[in-house]
């Protein structure tokens, strides 16, 4: 009688097929379907977490442009600004202050058009 490690092969079986649990049909019941299912939902689901990164900080930088257009700047000349006032605030905490704190933002403002001369 030959081994067969079946408790660990089951396992693995089993955990794609809960994972694959609510996809359709054969999707969800035939191992073989259900692991290459699984598998492009991973790659969808590493590509959505980058493509996450990238949209939420062309929304920062909406909103500050559009934050910055009010107080008289370009967002370009702005980010310029703040780099050499040496203001250590990234885009999304800018983007916040302007939505929520106006009046620390005007500050900064200030300083980042002195800062460019």
């Amino acid at each position: 009688m030959r081994a067969t490690n079946g408790p660990a092969t089951r396992q693995r079986r089993n955990r794609i097929l809960k994972r694959a649990k609510g996809f359709y049909s054969m999707r969800s019941r035939c191992f073989r379907s259900a692991r290459e299912v699984t598998m492009r939902a991973d790659k969808f689901a590493y590509f959505g977490r980058q493509q996450k990164k990238r949209e939420f900080r062309s929304l920062w930088i909406t909103r500050l442009s559009a934050a910055v257009r009010t107080r008289g700047l370009q967002y370009s000349r702005f980010i310029h600004g703040v780099g050499k006032a040496g203001i250590v605030l990234n885009r999304k905490e800018l983007s916040e202050l302007a939505i929520h704190e106006p009046q620390i933002f005007d500050q900064i403002c200030t300083q980042a058009k002195k800062a460019l001369g």
